[in-house]
């Protein structure tokens, strides 16, 4: 078996493996998927009269200063209503400020210039994370500002809404069923038709497959060029802080952009 070869068999293992709380799996699967995005924001904000307009997966968004953040799933109902869906394996990844992140992002990508700000229509940034991250056993978390009037604490209103969502929940309830289709790896085990029939494509279709096997393909030839790249990187920096050749002779050797080594020269500077 030649190293090709040996790779996409290991590709189709890998395939076999993969979950709707794999990010890439699910952006995949939820691409242009109108019907399961509706699906899931139905569930998970128990309101079935959502009806999802267009969804784009991994969406760039760059706020004033160029600071950029790709969405996972980005969706707009019939009413204007604006969504994020972000998949979360990590604890770390879902943090409150990431969360604050993403919905000024929303927000400011949302009116246009002559637009009244009374017009703004709700935002929802929801984190389907793998572990129950507020770690209270519940299947749902909301959060939302309030005014503290006195002891009281008054809803603001301001239409800017967050929500977690634990993962590990397996209730017997449609948020369970869910969290369950989220977690499998067979399509055929699924509850909601409209996840399973995607998942059933790109894990066993040929189509589906070669998609799928491209897309682990790029991923691992991405992972590779950035091990490289982070590999110059530390060289680059060792050969800075001896201080030994000059940047320029620098840039060259590690073939790296001469303004990214004058970066990096700041770095030991900052450390110290």
């Amino acid at each position: 078996m030649t190293t090709a070869e040996l790779m996409h068999q290991k590709d189709l293992e890998r395939l076999k493996a993969l979950r709707y709380m794999d990010d890439d799996f699910m952006t995949v699967c939820l691409a242009d998927n109108t019907e399961a995005v509706e699906l899931i924001l139905q569930i998970l904000l128990e309101k079935a009269d959502i009806k999802v307009k267009t969804v784009r997966t991994q969406e760039s968004f760059k706020n004033l200063r160029g600071r950029s953040a790709i969405l996972d799933v980005h969706a707009i109902d019939s009413t204007g209503k604006e969504f994020d869906i972000e998949i979360q394996r990590a604890d770390a990844g879902a943090g409150a400020k990431r969360a604050r992140h993403n919905s000024s992002l929303l927000d400011a990508h949302i009116l246009n210039p002559g637009d009244r700000t009374k017009d703004l229509p709700d935002s929802y940034v929801i984190f389907i994370s793998e572990n129950d991250v507020m770690k209270g056993g519940q299947p749902l978390y909301p959060v939302e500002r309030y005014v503290a009037i006195g002891e009281k604490k008054v809803l603001f209103g301001d239409g800017s809404h967050i929500l977690y969502v634990n993962g590990t929940y397996r209730g017997n309830d449609a948020i369970g069923r869910l969290m369950h289709d989220f977690c499998c790896t067979e399509p055929e085990e699924m509850n909601y038709e409209a996840l399973a029939e995607k998942a059933k494509y790109f894990k066993y279709h040929e189509k589906g497959v070669a998609v799928m096997c491209k897309l682990l393909e790029d991923m691992r030839e991405e992972a590779s060029k950035k091990a490289a790249r982070d590999t110059k990187k530390q060289m680059a920096l060792r050969m800075i802080k001896s201080g030994k050749m000059p940047l320029e002779d620098i840039a060259d050797y590690t073939e790296l952009p001469l303004d990214l080594v004058k970066k990096l020269q700041s770095q030991p500077r900052q450390q110290a």
